[in-house]
């Protein structure tokens, strides 16, 4: 059997984790399982390593560094899913894979570009949160600047087979990354179809990367 095949066979068999928010297990961090703010905690301090290592670290460095977190930290597939709504379904199977690779270069590119300057920058987790429909929950973020506004990064977190992952960003605690993206890649998946949007990914990875990551 081959280790894929392995991988799938114990997932069958896996007990899925206790990650309902107010569970016991889900309170206590039970082995397999990580309170919904344990993800995001993750992410902030990556965000933070990766806005002091700063843009004097090659791009390709930290794309590196930060890939792994945001695979962990988020569920990529439902991401892109929910980013593209009824469309999905009506997609190949080829397709759904070819955006999902770059979907995910996009994603880990966006914030590489986004974090890479540290100017005393902290972050800070709410100790509130939020349950919101589906068994979702809301892990309140802020970024803390010095001598400005802070900005609410809030999370949409839902439990699976992995435990916590983010299904949604909230900008500015309102703001859904999903609707944005949704708005975004509809007129291209109206226009040419998966393909289309592939191609469109694929520019803007360059772009943000400065055409190193491909």
């Amino acid at each position: 059997m081959s280790d894929a095949a392995a991988e799938r066979a114990q997932a069958r068999h896996r007990r899925p984790p206790d990650c309902r928010y107010g569970s016991a297990a889900g309170q206590r961090g039970s082995h397999g399982n990580a309170p919904p703010s344990v993800p995001v905690e993750q992410l902030d301090g990556a965000l933070l390593a990766a806005m002091k290592a700063g843009a004097r670290t090659p791009f390709p460095e930290r794309y590196r560094t930060l890939a792994p977190v945001i695979d962990q930290v988020f569920n990529l597939d439902t991401l892109l899913a929910t980013s593209i709504g009824p469309s999905w379904a009506t997609l190949s199977g080829t397709q759904k894979a070819v955006l999902l690779v770059v979907f995910r270069r996009f994603t880990v590119s966006s914030y590489v570009a986004s974090f890479d300057l540290y100017n005393g920058q902290s972050f800070q987790i709410l100790p509130a949160v939020r349950a919101v429909s589906n068994g979702d929950v809301v892990v309140q973020s802020r970024l803390l600047r010095i001598g400005s506004s802070p900005i609410a990064l809030d999370y949409v977190m839902r439990c699976g087979q992995g435990g916590w992952q983010a299904v949604d960003v909230l900008m500015d605690g309102s703001i859904s990354r999903v609707a944005v993206q949704r708005s975004d890649f509809r007129e291209l998946l109206n226009t040419g179809g998966g393909w289309a949007l592939a191609a469109s990914l694929e520019h803007k990875v360059a772009s943000l990367s400065g055409g190193i990551i491909d």
